[in-house]
């Protein structure tokens, strides 16, 4: 358990991506520090995560950024530890289950509305203008998994899980 302002936390991620980092950049990019991890780190290793894994529209990039931070947290590197591989992926999938509850999906499409049509086709970002950002629900996006992942750091996982 972690004593943070979360609340602060939060308005780091919107700053960035605000400033036009992709979500997943975003949402490392708030917490990297806890973890010894520089600002400049934190976008490279978090870089290829944004628009649902390099702009295919797979797994939401910001959601991508809380399980990045998950392994700093909870990972482990004994390929032999399954106890520690399990702890990890439970916490993934606590993470996972928080955001899902708030989103509906965990999946970039499905968040945008672009199930069943052409997605993950192409690889340039789209501008970041006034319109890209009223029409997109990635600012609450990386807001909410900035914010789940703060709680979780808090409070741990519930009990019983």
């Amino acid at each position: 358990m972690k004593n943070i302002n979360v609340e602060e936390r939060v308005l780091q991620a919107e700053v960035l991506f605000k400033k036009g980092y992709n979500c997943a950049q975003s949402v490392v990019g708030a917490y990297a520090d806890l973890y010894g991890y520089t600002l400049e780190q934190a976008l490279l290793m978090s870089a290829s995560f944004g628009a649902g894994i390099g702009r295919m529209r797979e797994v939401c990039g910001a959601a991508c950024g809380m399980f990045l931070l998950a392994g700093f947290e909870t990972g482990c590197t004994d390929p032999a530890d399954t106890q520690g591989k399990a702890g990890n992926y439970k916490t993934v999938q606590f993470l996972a289950g928080e955001f899902r509850r708030l989103h509906g999906s965990i999946i970039c499409a499905e968040l945008l509305g672009l199930k069943g049509k052409n997605v993950g086709e192409g690889y340039m970002p789209e501008p970041r203008t006034g319109q890209y950002y009223q029409k997109r629900p990635c600012v609450e996006s990386v807001k909410n998994a900035a914010r789940i992942y703060g709680n979780f750091l808090e409070a741990g996982l519930p009990q019983g899980l």
